[in-house]
């Protein structure tokens, strides 16, 4: 009978949810689980194919490139938009920084109990070696065209003005960042003075900062939703077989470090 539906027309499909997972560090090219490049062809698969009566987006990121982040969110928006498919997005473990930018992208935002989510702000990191250059007898030599072309060179002392022109643009990508989520929540967000910091949130606790509509995972709340015969079709990244080997196991080590140390910033 599941096969003679295809071809009578009086007979209606249950209706049918693309399951699209998002997971790991946003990142561009092999650094990263997750990009534009590597998500766009399921994106477009999870739109398009079959007419889904709705896009469910299974989020566990801590987050990642600003860009990368942006350029997925905008085509989930574009092709939601196009296909005038709603978006519901389910956070598993977290969904902070980009993260959660990827989350705002939903129509509405779901949590479980323990889901971390947050973290709306801009971070850079390093680190500096002049000392240790300094005290093995290593001088550093840098020649340049333009007095901004080694800005925060790690094994040169930190300038005042190099900290300066940072901090402006972090603060240029974090009132995009803001900007976004406020178009994206709206009137959902509560006004609160630790919303736009940084700061992350549990569970409900995220629910009352207007950052996710409810509890809620993916089956039971799409079941409930649109009844119990809805049909789940699940997009997820599949990987060369020849990825798998050579210099690429050295690469994927290397990628797991870094993903695990972001994992680690929010105790996961």
């Amino acid at each position: 009978m599941r096969v003679m539906r295809r071809w009578i027309p009086f007979i209606k499909n249950p209706p049918t949810v693309a399951v699209l997972r998002l997971s790991g560090v946003i990142a561009s090219g092999s650094r990263g689980s997750l990009n534009d490049q590597v998500m766009a062809p399921l994106i477009e698969k999870a739109f398009r194919r079959g007419k889904p009566s709705a896009v469910a987006l299974v989020l566990n990121s801590p987050g990642g490139s600003p860009v990368q982040s942006a350029l997925i969110g905008a085509r989930i928006r574009r092709l939601a938009e196009e296909t005038e498919v709603p978006v519901f997005a389910f956070v598993e473990d977290v969904a902070a920084s980009g993260g959660y930018w990827l989350a705002a992208a939903a129509d509405e935002v779901y949590l479980d109990a323990s889901s971390i989510v947050g973290s709306i702000g801009v971070i850079s990191a390093g680190f500096g070696a002049h000392d240790f250059l300094s005290r093995h007898g290593l001088e550093r030599r840098v020649h340049t065209a333009g007095k901004s072309k080694s800005m925060l060179d790690p094994f040169r002392p930190e300038k005042t003005e190099d900290v300066e022109r940072l901090k402006r643009l972090l603060g240029q990508i974090h009132e995009n960042f803001i900007s976004h989520v406020k178009a994206r929540r709206g009137d959902k967000l509560v006004e609160s003075d630790d919303l736009f910091t940084g700061e992350i949130w549990v569970g409900q606790a995220a629910v009352e900062q207007g950052l996710a509509d409810g509890l809620g995972h993916l089956v039971p709340t799409l079941k409930e939703r649109f009844g119990k015969d809805v049909r789940f079709r699940r997009y997820d990244i599949r990987r060369p077989v020849w990825q798998r080997f050579g210099a690429q196991v050295a690469q994927d080590a290397l990628s797991g470090i870094e993903e695990r140390a972001e994992y680690a910033r929010f105790g996961l």
